[in-house]
């Protein structure tokens, strides 16, 4: 399940909010709305195996062959080559598109003509997939 981030400032809610909280990852718009966060208390953010609700979420409603683990594609916070490939903004913009599109298929499929966004795409796939001496024959 993708999920979309809010970019609602947290105060005023005023769309496309181009900050966040560093402890809590609220978003903000201003500085205005800023201090107004800063005079109420928040709680650190919590990544999404440390609660309840992502639990449901851990197993795919349906699976095929080509699933990959969630455990796997945790995996890929680690990956320093993948870190570096995501610092480009380009990419950045090519994946809020795919993410942001109606039809995420052929937003995938128009995206893989792009060479920076295969790049992306092959490390992923070289951090999940199974080594060839560990697949069935």
């Amino acid at each position: 399940m993708i999920r979309h981030i809010d970019k609602k400032c947290s105060i005023c809610e005023k769309e496309d909010a181009p900050y966040k909280c560093p402890i809590c990852k609220n978003p903000y718009c201003s500085v205005t709305c800023c201090k107004e966060h800063k005079s109420q208390t928040c709680e650190p953010f919590k990544l999404p195996e440390e609660s309840k609700e992502y639990e449901s979420e851990r197993n795919y409603q349906f699976p095929t062959e080509d699933t990959v683990p969630v455990e796997k594609l945790q995996q890929l916070r680690y990956s320093k080559e993948l870190k570096e490939c995501l610092k480009n903004p380009d990419l950045r913009d090519i994946m809020k598109g795919v993410l942001n599109s109606s039809n995420s298929t052929e937003a995938i499929a128009s995206a893989m003509k792009i060479p920076i966004f295969v790049e992306m795409a092959d490390i992923c796939l070289k951090n999940v997939e199974v080594p060839d001496a560990v697949k069935p024959c």
